[in-house]
């Protein structure tokens, strides 16, 4: 004699299923969306809101010494007395702060800008980096007179970094981060300089 299933087991089944499946799909696509997670809450509670290149640019007194966050391409590389520079090109970041490419050539916030950071603990791979998102203190350090841009981009001393890989044109999945490990209590800058009276 040949048992059939019970009918009344695979309701059981399928209940069980059906509680499983919008937990795993949601857990896909908060994991997959990245939301929140390009930079610590530490970091964005540090940071000045709403302050964007141009800004930076027009009034470098009213930020130096604050903490702002910026996103952008790496452009150039260069190490200099055990730090290492990098010359970013500005890019808009979103509400999570991943950046992305302008609307516009012709976007207002346009630019350029620096990234001193010290290399303890900076991945190998930063060299791969297409976008990045920076967590810096605005700096009034400058780059060396033969380091290319025009000498008036603003400079950040950097306190987190996240970048993005170059596989699928800088869009994959590849991230990596570093953070300074003296942040909290050092940020290599020089001392402001003080205006004779």
């Amino acid at each position: 004699m040949v048992r059939s299933r019970s009918p009344s087991r695979q309701p059981v089944v399928g209940s069980v299923c059906a509680r499983w499946v919008p937990g795993i799909v949601g857990f896909v696509v908060l994991s997959g969306s990245g939301a929140c997670a390009t930079i610590p809450g530490k970091f964005v509670r540090q940071a000045e809101p709403g302050v964007t290149l141009t800004m930076l640019a027009s009034h470098p007194d009213a930020y130096r010494g604050k903490v702002v966050i910026l996103g952008g391409t790496v452009v150039t590389r260069k190490e200099e007395s055990g730090r290492i520079w990098l010359l970013v090109e500005n890019r808009p970041l979103d509400a999570d702060y991943v950046p992305h490419l302008p609307t516009s050539p012709d976007d207002p916030e346009a630019g350029e800008y620096w990234i001193m950071l010290a290399p303890e603990g900076l991945p190998k791979t930063y060299r791969n980096w297409a976008r990045v998102t920076v967590v810096g203190r605005v700096s009034d350090e400058e780059p060396a007179p033969q380091a290319p841009g025009t000498g008036r981009e603003p400079v950040l001393a950097a306190l987190y970094l996240h970048g993005w890989g170059s596989g699928m044109g800088g869009y994959g999945l590849h991230e990596e981060s570093w953070q300074d490990t003296h942040a909290a209590r050092v940020i290599p800058s020089t001392p402001l300089r003080v205006k004779p009276q």
